[in-house]
């Protein structure tokens, strides 16, 4: 049995619900692909989840640069919005979407920063330190 954390979706929901939709923008040219769609799509749902890099990705999803190539030429054609709508019409996936900035989290008060920026303010003590001076002198 295939791990749930690596495989979070069964063969059966894969090929049901997100091979079609996969394979009608796929562009088949060239050889068939060494690593199948549903290794890849659970390979790039762990990295999402995991937030890992993709040369980190565990050799059971095959080359990490053939993962991330197949990511990416999906994103440009808009291949993962499509089996999100997809998902979301057949009512297959329940998404909730939160979205947080800065004006909903509270942050410390000493965690704001100050206004115009973090400018070091050169004290007079700091002037009259023997480092300063030569640091000063060498620049001259």
């Amino acid at each position: 049995m295939a791990d749930k954390r690596k495989y979070p979706i069964s063969h059966f929901f894969f090929k049901k619900h997100i091979l079609p939709v996969i394979e009608q923008d796929y562009i088949w040219k060239g050889r068939p692909p060494k690593v199948s769609h549903y290794s890849v799509f659970c390979a790039i749902l762990y990295v999402l989840r995991t937030g890992i890099s993709w040369r980190d990705l565990p050799k059971e999803f095959g080359d990490w640069h053939v993962v991330y190539d197949r990511y990416n030429r999906g994103s440009q054609r808009g291949i993962w919005w499509k089996i999100l709508t997809q998902l979301q019409a057949k009512k297959a996936a329940n998404t909730d979407i939160i979205i947080i900035d800065s004006t909903s989290l509270k942050v410390h008060r000493h965690g704001g920063g100050q206004k115009g920026g973090n400018k070091a303010k050169a004290s007079p003590k700091r002037a009259l330190q023997p480092n300063s001076i030569l640091q000063s002198a060498e620049m001259v």
